[in-house]
């Protein structure tokens, strides 16, 4: 069984940077898709930004040209630069990822941008 787990979270203030990592356990073969969702306080978890195995990326309207998804196929690994932060992008920041026939989340980690 694939597990995620996060790290790289933090407290920053406006206008610095953050680096997020998730690391996934276990054997990933095949067509698959990891991404970064965050949740703020009182609302619901959207959608940050996603890369496929292919590197593909789609990102949120409001995180592009702050931040950026890569991934490391080799390590398993897919990361979140995160730069020009803002107080609205605090939230918990959790790692997904998608097989065929299969979804899985980390734990979360949480990021707060003071103003």
């Amino acid at each position: 069984q694939v597990q995620l787990v996060e790290s790289g979270g933090g407290l920053v203030q406006a206008g610095g940077s953050l680096r997020l990592s998730c690391l996934a356990s276990g054997s990933i073969l095949g067509i698959n898709v990891m991404g970064w969702y965050r949740q703020a306080p009182g609302k619901q978890r959207e959608l940050v930004a996603t890369i496929t195995s292919g590197r593909t990326t789609n990102y949120a309207d409001s995180v592009k040209g702050r931040f950026t998804i890569s991934r490391d196929n080799a390590k398993n690994t897919v990361y979140l630069q995160m730069n020009s932060l803002k107080p609205e992008d605090t939230g918990v920041y959790y790692c997904n990822l998608a097989l065929p026939g299969w979804t899985g989340w980390g734990q979360g980690t949480q990021v707060t941008v003071s103003s």
